[in-house]
Parts: structure tokens; C-alpha cells; sequence
């Protein structure tokens, strides 16, 4: 795989629905993380929904980057590896964070505290979702749900295993409900 480009994001997306985050000098923040977000930017579509507003709907003097704050105001339990990971969005409904330290992409399944890992990185989480974009575009034009499926596992596998390595991960989920006919 040759690197994610902004074009790229773009092309699949569109400008208005790319949101790109400052790049800003936080200690251990995984350099490379922090110049892809800044730089390439996370789509802000059906699919994923990236956090636009960090201030809404967090009360004032909230830090709503950080998981452990979101779960705090929540008043979940936040596992105490996971409390300085950053929100980046929800992939379908899976809250999607960011070890800065590591620059590994996690998921936490809707109703649980639980972490899934969902890809080494974030530039490989972006990787996975343009190539998610493609199948939505050939899925609207009726390629087969089984093809679809297969594709997407073959491609984005070949370079990231991480997002079919747990049968519970948002990406194996969302293309059984494909290959069943449910979207």
C-alpha cells in the first residue's frame, strides 16, 4: 500500500466531508498519528462519523478528547490503559479512539467497555474506510454482496489484518449484515 493521501480522502468523500485536526504539541502523541490527522484528515460521513465539535455536548471545563473524561461524564468506567486515548469518532456504532502513544486504533463496541483492537494505525483505519467507500458505490450498483464482502477482506487485509481478527469487530459485523442481505 502506498500511502493514504489527502486526495485520495477527498476523492472518495468529498472536501466537505473531511475533517482534518490541529496539530498541536502533545507529549507523547505518536508523531506520525498526529501529521496524518492534521494533514490527511478522517472522513465525516454515514459510516464513520468523525467528533466535529469537541465542545458539543460536553460541559464547560470538560476535556472532550480524552476517553476518560467522555466516560467519566458519562459515568462509565474507563479502563486505566485507555483514559489518555483520544476520540476520533464512531464507525457505525463502535466509538473509535487513538493510543497517541502507540498510534494503535481501537474500538469499543456500543453498550460495552471492552476495547477491540481495529487497526495498527490510523492511516490504515482511513485505508479501510475509502476502501469501505468503494464498496458502498459498487453495493448501490449492484455488484454482489458476497463480492463485495470478499474484496474488501482481500484488500484492506492484505496490508491490515488487525480488522478481521475478532469476530465482534465493527468491520466483521458490518459485512455479515452486507452478505445477508440487511443493507
Amino acid at each position: 500500500m502506498n500511502s493514504v493521501t489527502s486526495a485520495q480522502l477527498v476523492q472518495s468523500y468529498g472536501l466537505e466531508d473531511v475533517i482534518y485536526f490541529p496539530q498541536d504539541a502533545v507529549a507523547d502523541f505518536d508523531p506520525r498519528a498526529a501529521n496524518f490527522l492534521s494533514s490527511v484528515g478522517l472522513p465525516d460521513f454515514d459510516v464513520f462519523t468523525s467528533r466535529t465539535d469537541v465542545e458539543d455536548p460536553y460541559e464547560a471545563g470538560t476535556d472532550a478528547i480524552t476517553l476518560g473524561s467522555r466516560f467519566d461524564q458519562d459515568g462509565i468506567l474507563c479502563p486505566p490503559e485507555s483514559r489518555s486515548w483520544w476520540m476520533l469518532g464512531y464507525l457505525f456504532t463502535s466509538l473509535v479512539v487513538l493510543d497517541p502513544k502507540s498510534g494503535h486504533v481501537y474500538a469499543f463496541p456500543e453498550g460495552t467497555t471492552d476495547c477491540i483492537p481495529l487497526h495498527r494505525d490510523v492511516e490504515f483505519l482511513v485505508y479501510a474506510l475509502i476502501e469501505f467507500r468503494k464498496l458502498e458505490v459498487d453495493h448501490d450498483n449492484d455488484v454482489e454482496p458476497e463480492e463485495l464482502s470478499t474484496r474488501f477482506k482481500r484488500v484492506v487485509g492484505a496490508f491490515d489484518p488487525t480488522p478481521f481478527s475478532d469476530e465482534d469487530s465493527q468491520w466483521n459485523l458490518s459485512l455479515e449484515e452486507l452478505e445477508h442481505g440487511m443493507w
